[in-house]
């Protein structure tokens, strides 16, 4: 049985600039930080993926952080999904695997 901790809903937001060497974490937050971190993505026009395994996984990424090597595979399949769901090359039934 899951406790209301476990349950309450988790977010993060990376960004990417071409001086990194990979995607950094932008925010992070759990419950209203969480919704609130969705809810200025969506209203920027920014695709939200759900993926509690990555999210769980980036949960441990430091703020400001670039993301670890280990999770730029993941990151990687992530990105080059949007790119092509931006482009109209698939749609949102095609999730990654991640």
């Amino acid at each position: 049985m899951s406790t209301p901790e476990q349950k309450r809903q988790t977010a993060i937001a990376l960004a990417y600039q071409g001086q990194d060497n990979a995607p950094r974490v932008v925010a992070k937050g759990r419950g209203l930080v969480a919704q609130a971190i969705i809810a200025k993505a969506r209203e920027h026009g920014v695709f939200v993926h759900e993926s509690e395994e990555l999210v769980s996984l980036l949960m441990q990424v430091e703020l400001d952080r670039q993301i670890p090597p280990e999770l730029y595979l993941a990151v990687a399949e992530l990105l080059a999904w949007l790119y092509r769901l931006e482009r109209g090359e698939t749609d949102l039934s095609e999730k990654p695997s991640i």
